[in-house]
């Protein structure tokens, strides 16, 4: 009874300090995903792995609602018990992350994912992605550093590490969204600006270097010279038939299971889900996403102009700012003004371990911008 009294007291003080319409932009995202999931690319896959109309179907509302429980605990603990949770939880995930090499399985071409007996599939960089945003923001907020150019070489080091992993798996997506993110804090804890250019500008040589003259990063330059290369290009299937299926439903779209191109569409459910939703339901669908993404986007940026604590600030930037490239990169490859990576859309694409990361990243949110009353 006393436990049963004590759960009540706990979701009466959440629900009362909850910013409430940041919340239900984020479960609008998740229904608008299981929706599509519903109606469209769960058959897709279905199909093309011969198995049960409805399984994609409800192994996402699985993940949805294992997702939802997630941003329970973490928008309801305490900060204090959330910055110590986060940094246990980031050390864990890093280990993971390092152990891909040794342990990890291949899929497509990439040792991105682990396998164990006791726990179902996962890429360990989705794990570590909300808690590296804490750590890198703990470190920059700290006073125990006087240097702050100690501060920026110390989260540096840090981003190296995972840097180095995630180009060996290979994973140029999930490089590129954590340098964004990195890059965006360190700009937003107040770093000279021309340091930031200087560095990116030292970086990008190496990166041309390794691309060009090592033969382990041989597959980035042909990727590279077959996506600016469109009569002939190898690698531009995906894009491709992506451009096509969105070309196919025009602004309004063909209607629900009406889509001829969508069946055509690799990883129709995951990296490519947009250019399905557009066959099926128009640009006029994209662009209400686009719009809800920026809506919450701007909900959360209000906070942050609001909220004095350097170190929630930090975090609630690198937190939106992650949700914002992932959306760019994803809807960027689709449209082939990138190439082609694998970078799911938040809230909306099926994945297990990007469902998990995206919650546990809006219950950080939803902790951060809830009213600090009792």
């Amino acid at each position: 009874m006393d436990n049963i009294l004590s759960f009540q007291n706990l979701y009466y003080k959440w629900w009362k300090n909850l910013d409430k319409f940041i919340f239900f932009l984020i479960i609008l995202l998740f229904l608008i995903g299981l929706f599509f999931s519903l109606v469209s690319t769960s058959l897709i896959v279905s199909d093309k792995l011969d198995t049960n109309d409805y399984l994609f179907f409800f192994k996402h509302l699985t993940f949805i609602f294992l997702g939802i429980f997630l941003i329970f605990i973490f928008s309801s603990i305490n900060q204090e018990k959330l910055f110590k949770i986060s940094l246990i939880i980031f050390s864990i995930s890093l280990i993971f992350l390092f152990l891909v090499p040794v342990i990890g399985i291949e899929v497509k071409g990439s040792k991105r994912w682990i396998d164990l007996q006791f726990l179902p599939r996962f890429q360990p960089i989705e794990l570590v992605k909300p808690f590296l945003i804490i750590f890198i923001s703990v470190i920059l907020s700290s006073e125990k550093y006087r240097n702050v150019y100690l501060k920026y070489f110390f989260s540096f080091l840090i981003i190296l590490l995972i840097v180095l992993f995630l180009v060996f798996q290979p994973d140029i997506g999930q490089t590129l969204l954590i340098l964004f993110v990195w890059s965006v804090l360190i700009f937003v804890s107040g770093i000279n600006i021309s340091f930031l250019v200087i560095f990116f500008s030292l970086l990008s040589i190496l990166f041309s270097y390794l691309i060009i003259f090592v033969s382990k990063f041989a597959y980035i330059k042909n990727r590279l010279l077959s996506f600016f290369d469109k009569e002939t290009g190898t690698h531009n299937f995906q894009s491709d038939k992506a451009i096509d299926s969105i070309t196919s439903g025009g602004f309004f779209g063909k209607g629900i299971g009406e889509g001829d191109l969508k069946n055509r569409v690799p990883e129709a459910h995951t990296d490519y889900i947009i250019s399905v939703i557009s066959e099926e339901f128009g640009v006029i669908a994209i662009i209400l996403i686009l719009l809800l993404f920026l809506i919450l986007i701007y909900s959360v940026f209000k906070k942050v102009y609001l909220e004095s604590e350097e170190k929630t600030k930090l975090i609630l930037v690198g937190c939106i700012s992650l949700i914002l490239m992932q959306v760019m990169i994803h809807i960027g490859v689709n449209i082939r003004l990138f190439p082609t990576t694998g970078m799911t859309l938040p809230f909306i694409s099926y994945g297990g371990s990007s469902i998990i990361s995206i919650s546990i990243l809006s219950g950080i949110i939803l902790n951060l911008t809830k009213r600090k009353i009792n």
